[in-house]
């Protein structure tokens, strides 16, 4: 008589989970087309009640052609209205048939304000669905991830209620806070040295400084360091560096810093703090220590990567990642945003360079618009067609990319965005099967960036013309202006470059232009201005005066670089570096903003929520 089967143990449990996790992206991606084509199907059959798309004249149809040929390309502001029409109150089905559960708030910006994306119940395990895949992907190449601990640095921030009611926070903040991650099952591989009251806590210096505390605590279990964005794991290294002293006084007694006034904090840091005076002689002998080169393998010593998004804005982080983590591998996994998680890494040990996400076709329906770009060190995108007229506007599928081609990335959503324009550039680096692999290229507009600010050429153009105005009483007037986000201190800072047209600059008190730097900040959105006075991720905006000629002198610099005479327009950001050399050779002085600009939680007038 045969036996009953054996019971897995905790390894096997773990190795049958990994399968399953990559038999689907196998079989997703080898079925590409067809996902597609289903998934569009079951957008518009569910939200077929919706007045968007009664209104732009679908009928209930659900197939690929007449979707194509009647629903527009729209960007936010074609879509504002029907938001802000949820946001009052309006609990009809507007865009999609399902009750909107809340909204999530965009770095990105429109009109000086977070963007509002809707979102349903349905898409938190869509999203929790593609966090599942990462590790068993991770696990093909690093082994032994699930015997030991990550240390990440997750914060949550503060959110609002719109007039109708509903919860407008961050993505990162709606899925922290949700049953999927504050109630996951034990799972080896979402085993965090970090409480989640730690993480849940608003207020940024004691989530950051017990999260510090707990990660030390347990570094022999540390296996994984990481945090969202580059910068975020930039912030917390040299937070550490401000306050291990602190730090080490607390391993060392058991006793919690009488700062970490949260209760719930306190009382989970306490579970897992003990006195431990020769760990506490460890941290202090190594921080102590002049250089802080590999600083993280020193502290953690069998961490394997360090898990942070180092693609677009954040790879300016790479040095400074690379100098604390001794050249541990950087791994970028998932590519996502507020308005879809799109796709996953599938060799998450390449170079930070060659990262590109492999868009999963259950996520969402993609279309792709090609764009050329004007010029490879600026980002600036032309777009070769007129998006209004009805011909041209016959994006191309997810399967029909073309490799090496640049795309411009377009979603229709389970909660209710229809060929919606994100504002992505990507171009198509390889394929998994039949699912084509994208470089993630820059967001579209997008000139500045320090953290999750995110301030386009408009943005810029309002501020900087705001503060230019206080020159006029000094005869002075703004020649030309570029901008670049400087990170080599951390917290990383705005930089304006300024050419003026004046008799004698001496004239200009000082405090004009700290002035006409406060302006500047005051006139930036409030993903901005929350990054410099809650999250102390940004530093105070710099205007550097340079000599007169100085922008011919750029001009000249991009002719000899291939740009065209005929179309050349002057930067509104530059990255390059040779040119930031360029720029600050030639400025005579230099002024911060001296004050924090204004900033208070919440969106618009909605009231702030605990």
């Amino acid at each position: 008589m045969q036996g009953a089967p054996k019971a897995l143990s905790g390894d096997g449990i773990v190795m049958e989970t990994n399968n399953k996790a990559l038999r689907f992206i196998e079989d997703v991606t080898v079925n590409a087309g067809k996902v597609q084509k289903r998934v569009l199907s079951e957008i518009l059959s569910r939200g077929a009640g919706a007045e968007y798309l009664r209104r732009n004249g679908l009928n209930g149809c659900t197939d690929r052609e007449t979707f194509k040929k009647v629903m527009l390309v729209v960007t936010y502001d074609d879509l504002r209205p029907d938001i802000k029409r949820i946001a009052n109150g309006d609990t009809s089905p507007i865009l999609c048939s399902q009750p909107i559960s809340e909204f999530l708030t965009s770095s990105g910006t429109s009109g000086g304000e977070r963007k509002l994306m809707p979102t349903t119940d349905e898409e938190l395990g869509r999203r929790s669905l593609l966090y599942s895949l990462l590790m068993p992907v991770m696990s093909q190449f690093v082994p032994g991830l699930d015997k030991g601990k990550g240390m990440y640095f997750l914060f949550v921030k503060s959110e609002a209620k719109t007039p109708g009611g509903l919860v407008a926070r961050p993505v990162l903040t709606s899925y922290y806070k949700s049953s999927y991650f504050k109630d996951r099952p034990n799972d080896p591989y979402t085993n965090y040295t970090s409480p989640n009251e730690t993480i849940l806590c608003l207020d940024s210096y004691q989530s950051m400084y017990s999260q510090l505390l707990c990660g030390l605590c347990q570094n022999e279990e540390v296996v994984r360091v990481g945090a969202v964005f580059a910068s975020g794991f930039i912030r917390a290294i040299q937070f550490l560096g401000k306050h291990w002293s602190l730090l080490c006084r607390d391993i060392r007694t058991g006793t919690i810093d009488s700062k970490i006034t949260d209760p719930t904090v306190r009382e989970a840091v306490s579970k897992l703090l003990k006195p431990n005076p020769e760990l506490a002689d460890f941290v202090e002998l190594e921080c102590s220590k002049g250089s802080w080169k590999g600083i993280i393998t020193r502290l953690w010593p069998n961490t394997k990567y360090i898990d942070v998004i180092v693609t677009g804005t954040m790879s300016q982080y790479i040095p400074a990642l690379d100098y604390y983590g001794d050249a541990l591998p950087l791994v970028c996994t998932m590519y996502a945003s507020s308005e879809c998680f799109f796709g996953i890494n599938l060799d998450p040990l390449c170079s930070p360079s060659d990262v590109s996400y492999t868009l999963l076709p259950t996520m969402a329906y993609f279309e792709f618009l090609p764009v050329s770009r004007k010029h490879e060190l600026t980002c600036s995108i032309s777009e070769p067609t007129a998006l209004n007229d009805a011909e041209k506007q016959k994006l191309i599928d997810l399967v029909d990319v073309e490799l090496g081609q640049e795309y411009e990335l377009v979603v229709t959503t389970y909660a209710g965005l229809y060929r919606y324009r994100v504002g992505d550039i990507l171009r198509v680096s390889g394929f998994k099967n039949n699912a084509p692999q994208f470089n993630f290229i820059c967001r579209k507009n997008v000139v500045l960036s320090i953290d999750s600010d995110k301030t386009d050429e408009v943005e810029l153009q309002n501020a900087v013309k705001n503060a230019a105005n206080q020159l006029m009483q000094f005869g002075a007037s703004l020649v030309e202006y570029t901008s670049y986000a400087d990170t080599s201190a951390t917290p990383g800072h705005y930089v304006l470059f300024w050419e003026l047209n004046v008799q004698d600059a001496t004239l200009i008190p000082r405090s004009v232009f700290e002035d006409c730097c406060f302006t500047v900040e005051e006139s930036l959105n409030s993903v901005y201005r929350q990054g410099r006075v809650s999250d102390k991720s940004i530093g105070p905006l710099e205007i550097r005066v340079v000599e007169n000629g100085t922008f011919d002198m750029l001009m000249d610099f991009a002719l000899t670089q291939g740009a065209s005479i005929n179309q050349y327009k002057t930067p509104r950001c530059v990255k390059y570096a040779p040119i930031i050399e360029l720029m600050n050779s030639r400025v005579v002085s230099s002024y911060f903003s001296p004050k924090c600009p204004r900033w208070t939680p919440g969106h618009n007038q909605w009231c702030t929520q605990n």
